[in-house]
């Protein structure tokens, strides 16, 4: 419920707005009020205008209708600058620096203080020293950007945001590419940020995130209000219910499935990433098997491994009882295996083109006319049938991939290799930032997968995910498989004590 208007107005308040793009709304009559020293998460769906809405407040985009009142007074944003005069900075997800500059330059990035008609490097060392002091990123304001992590790179953008006064920082999925590490560091900072007076407007897929930052919860839904969560009413339930409009109680539908051949064996595997420990295991057909691990275990690698990315040094690798040689990519998917990388817009698809061209990237080859040139109608079939078994909600299918919510971004990525007709799908990571709802279909896709044969190893860092997809989880620390679950065996307490690297079997010795 809403309450009634106080004589102290919140410190940002937005009312009403409206924005619509050619045959989409994206915004329908949004509210959403923002105090000062509070954390606000604005969550919902792909696609629930929640960007959109960002970018308006950011300046980066005028709303159609409605209006924006800071400290009770109604402002207009029609730039960047206007939104940065006014104390509203936007931290992207993708981060904003220059790399072959220093700290200290691009905290002050456009910005630079002058003397004498020259810029006083002096000032600019001195000052952003303070501001870094203030993110507790202990780096010398003279040390390349470049050379930095991606979490100590975040709390330089921070850094910049608050040297120029910012009173609401807005950052959009700030801990997709950030480890464990970086990702509490970084939540020290917002509730001290939080402390000094500063608001935060969180984005983010991880609900388990929103539930330990939040002081208030606002969802989307198709480009409206869904609803509002204070403090006490955030849990996950709760979050869910309000983001699809259902309850998502049976949000993992599995389903006992019974297991066919040996689809994939792997002996005494040795990747370039990690020489000195052999991994050994199979996959049969039908069987949806996870690898579990903490950040640096060596599960990607071993994927990569597997698809020819990086060859391996030793050891066998079988596919349906025929041993194979992969050292490519192409010699692994005519051997039948696929791979979904964790990086979905920089290695599993060409964002610029569209639907239809993505779609049957992998089957080219395959298809191509003997004089070598692409089979148009082959391309057409094998677009109709992607777009309707992965049920891809796309305008046509001539749309640019860029266009499309990363959860059916993913389901094109997966519809290029399902037209390979794979007998071993690898999925990296499969439903990393994207939303529940589009979880609950890759999830629904990979049970139809696998009953229809195909054996399914996926790496994830999400524990509902693994606890509530596999039929078997191995667990890497290291390098090495520390430990193999079955079914019954799965829980959290079990998967991050062989995380953590307390044996299992005999190949953790």
């Amino acid at each position: 419920m809403s309450e009634s208007p106080s004589e102290n107005p919140a410190l940002l308040e937005v009312r009403g707005i409206g924005k619509t793009f050619p045959g989409v709304r994206a915004l329908g009559g949004v509210n959403l009020s923002l105090e000062k020293s509070q954390v606000l998460s604005l969550i919902g769906e792909n696609g629930a205008g929640k960007s959109t809405l960002m970018k308006i407040l950011a300046g980066v985009q005028p709303p159609d209708e409605g209006e924006i009142l800071l400290d009770g007074k109604p402002v207009e944003i029609e730039s960047t600058r206007d939104a940065l005069d006014l104390g509203i900075s936007l931290i992207h997800q993708e981060l904003n620096l220059a790399t072959n500059l220093s700290v200290a330059a691009n905290v002050f990035l456009g910005r630079e203080p002058l003397r004498g008609g020259f810029i006083d490097e002096s000032k600019i060392k001195q000052e952003s020293a303070r501001f870094l002091e203030m993110v507790g990123l202990d780096v010398h304001p003279d040390t390349l950007v470049g050379n930095l992590t991606i979490g100590r790179q975040q709390m330089v953008e921070i850094a910049k945001a608050l040297s120029v006064n910012s009173r609401i920082l807005i950052m959009d999925e700030p801990t997709s590419s950030l480890s464990q590490a970086e990702t509490k560091n970084l939540f020290i900072v917002i509730k001290d940020l939080r402390d000094r007076g500063v608001s935060v407007i969180y984005i983010s897929h991880r609900l388990g995130e929103v539930k330990e930052l939040s002081d208030h919860v606002t969802v989307l839904r198709d480009g409206e209000n869904a609803g509002e969560l204070g403090r006490e009413e955030v849990n996950h339930e709760a979050m869910v219910r309000l983001m699809v409009g259902r309850d998502l109680s049976e949000y993992y539908e599995r389903k006992d499935r019974p297991k066919g051949d040996l689809a994939l064996k792997v002996n005494k595997l040795r990747t370039p990433v990690h020489p000195k420990h052999e991994l050994s295991f199979s996959v049969a057909s039908g069987e949806i098997v996870a690898v579990a691990g903490l950040v640096g275990a060596g599960r990607t690698e071993m994927l990569e491994t597997l698809f020819g990315v990086t060859p391996a040094l030793e050891g066998t690798i079988e596919v349906s009882g025929s041993e194979i040689t992969i050292d490519s990519p192409i010699s692994a998917i005519e051997a039948g295996i696929a791979l979904a990388p964790e990086d979905r817009k920089q290695q599993g698809l060409v964002i610029d083109m569209t639907v239809r061209e993505n779609l049957s990237l992998a089957a080219l080859k395959r298809d191509q006319k003997q004089a070598g040139f692409l089979d148009i109608s082959k391309e057409q079939e094998i677009s109709d049938e992607m777009i309707k078994a992965m049920r891809v909600k796309t305008p046509n299918e001539d749309q640019v991939i860029r266009f499309l919510s990363g959860g059916n971004q993913q389901k094109v990525v997966l519809g290029k290799w399902l037209a390979m007709k794979p007998k071993v799908l690898l999925l990296d990571e499969p439903t990393r930032g994207i939303d529940v709802g589009a979880k609950s279909e890759i999830y629904t896709l990979m049970e139809e997968l696998a009953e229809s044969g195909v054996a399914i190893l996926y790496v994830s860092s999400e524990m509902e995910e693994v606890l509530g997809m596999a039929d078997r989880a191995l667990v890497m620390h290291e390098g090495r498989i520390t430990g193999e679950l079955s079914r019954d065996e799965l829980s959290e307490e079990s998967v991050m004590r062989l995380a953590t690297g307390a044996p299992g079997d005999d190949q953790a010795a």
